[in-house]
């Protein structure tokens, strides 16, 4: 007969413990960024929403934000460095293959040997990395999961690129993980449309990339990604409130990935979102920061009172890939 196999006896549920997030000190205004491209304030804040997003300086690396957003969420959550058994990073702005900057900001935040690895999916990382740790903690596999969002998105920016040098900011927000005696983060609604890979792309593949060329940055199809998030992920943010059994009117906030203005009211439009319900609007002062920015926009409305801990939140990220990750949680 074979061996029998000990499973280790997980938790039920999983939630939210705490949340943290970092913002570079440089604060970049649209008319900085019409120094270089051929537009106007209007133009931009009609188009996206934005007026400021913040740039990182040269100290101001993916793995320093990164250890002050998780720093934040650790003594959000009430815990020690030393209790969290595994560290989930998603972005797309680090640039060395290996190692995973996961280990160095585990080690950096003293957090001991937990489990640590990056994931890259791109605007919808967060919800990935969410899952993922969901999953552990249910497992066994942990108790404590730290899931961060990076990016410095302005090393990644054509400057003078009329249709996306206004778009991106750079930041970190992180969320602690940990075991729940009853449910607080519903059913994942996820998933990919790789037929749509070349509507968001890097412009020049790492290993096509020679010195003194110029350097990779983002393109985007916008009319394409527009169309896509309008009609596509109101579909997919019913879904996770579907799987959750959570209709509109029970929401208290809704937090979608900041990637435009115009997207984000045009599905609280489509979900039919009574009035009650508080929505992110963080894009207007932070830019699209990708992986980060649903993290940073939960920080900052409970910070600001627009939400409150306990309150049901919808969440939803979507982007390159094209790849989408919705569901429903209970804010910390």
């Amino acid at each position: 007969m074979p061996a029998a196999i000990n499973a280790r006896p997980g938790s039920p549920y999983a939630r939210i413990m705490g949340v943290g997030g970092y913002r570079p000190s440089r604060v970049v205004t649209n008319e900085e960024i019409l120094e270089r491209i051929d537009s106007s304030d209007e133009w931009i804040r009609s188009r996206s929403g934005i007026v400021t997003r913040h740039w990182a300086g040269e100290d101001e690396t993916v793995a320093e934000m990164s250890v002050a957003a998780a720093g934040k969420a650790i003594a959000d959550a009430g815990i020690g460095a030393e209790q969290v058994d595994a560290v989930i990073v998603s972005t797309v702005s680090h640039f060395a293959q290996t190692p995973s900057i996961a280990t160095e900001i585990a080690h950096r935040l003293g957090a001991g040997k937990p489990a640590a690895f990056d994931i890259s999916a791109a605007c919808a990382g967060f919800g990935y990395g969410v899952t993922i740790g969901t999953g552990l903690i249910v497992a066994g596999s942990a108790r404590h999961v730290l899931v961060i969002g990076v990016e410095r998105l302005s090393d990644l920016t054509d400057h003078e690129d009329r249709s996306t040098a206004f778009l991106f900011g750079d930041g970190a927000g992180a969320v602690v993980l940990g075991p729940s005696p009853e449910p607080a983060i519903g059913p994942t609604v996820w998933g990919s449309e790789g037929d749509k890979a070349d509507v968001i792309t890097q412009t020049v593949p790492w290993d096509e990339y020679r010195p003194g060329d110029a350097f990779p940055a983002l393109r985007q199809e916008g009319q394409t990604v527009f169309r896509w998030a309008v009609y596509e992920m109101a579909k997919v943010a019913q879904e996770a409130l579907d799987a959750a059994g959570v209709a509109p009117e029970q929401l208290d906030v809704f937090i979608p990935h900041q990637a435009n203005m115009r997207i984000i009211d045009s599905m609280v439009k489509t979900l039919k979102l009574p009035e009650s319900v508080a929505v992110a609007r963080d894009i207007e002062t932070t830019g699209n920061t990708s992986a980060a920015s649903i993290p940073l926009a939960m920080e900052r409305m409970l910070a600001t009172g627009q939400a409150r801990s306990g309150d049901t939140a919808l969440v939803i990220g979507f982007g390159a890939g094209l790849v989408y990750a919705a569901t429903v949680v209970t804010l910390p």
